[in-house]
């Protein structure tokens, strides 16, 4: 088995966890836990497919994604008051799955033909919108508009690889240094609280 796809497995995995998570804190039932560890974890990856015409979509042309958001919830309803305890090894998973989906994503719109800059968003719509998903269906605001550096990490990993991907790079290098580049900067950004600027006052606003 490759290593990227053991990566993606351990990144459904823990987008499936934070979904359950999120679902049992706003006092789902069993089967809303599973809906929404679903969408979480391969949310992002279905509406890339949908919007490029890519068929089989991801989970339906794998079955292990099914098999994996379902030991995911299993596991959140066995050891969830365990599972804070587990909280950085979920962030490590969280960050190699954001990683990991959003090279695949781009590499599948490079396949596509698509022009680059496309293929980029939809690198980005396959880490990010599965957890947007998430928060709208539980009635709440997406992190990634509120307050953390997760978006414009994908992205410039992204960029990072479309660069590489120019030069006589060997494909594994430059998925590893794209893939070092994102979590890098989603790592750095947590740990230093860095946020992206926010529009407060324009150039008519009164001091």
């Amino acid at each position: 088995m490759e290593l990227i796809y053991i990566l993606d497995i351990l990144g459904t995995f823990a987008f499936a966890i934070s979904g359950a998570l999120v679902a049992s804190d706003k006092k789902f039932d069993l089967f809303g836990v599973l809906i929404i560890a679903f969408v979480t974890a391969v949310g992002g990856g279905m509406l890339r497919d949908v919007l490029i015409d890519a068929h089989p979509i991801n989970w339906i042309g794998d079955l292990n994604y099914l098999y994996t958001i379902f030991a995911a919830v299993i596991f959140t309803f066995l050891f969830k008051s365990k599972i804070t305890y587990l909280s950085k090894t979920m962030f490590l998973f969280d960050t190699i799955g954001i990683s990991v989906f959003t090279l695949l994503g781009l590499e599948k719109g490079l396949a596509y033909d698509l022009h680059p800059i496309i293929a980029l968003i939809m690198g980005m719509i396959s880490a990010v919108f599965g957890g947007v998903l998430r928060d709208v269906l539980t009635n709440k605001i997406p992190l990634i508009f509120e307050k953390e550096i997760y978006a414009s990490a994908c992205l410039s990993g992204g960029i990072v690889y479309l660069i590489l991907n120019q030069f006589n790079v060997p494909e594994n290098i430059i998925f590893v240094i794209s893939a070092a580049v994102v979590a890098a900067i989603r790592v750095i950004a947590v740990r230093f609280h860095l946020q992206l600027p926010k529009i407060k006052d324009d150039l008519f606003t009164k001091k």
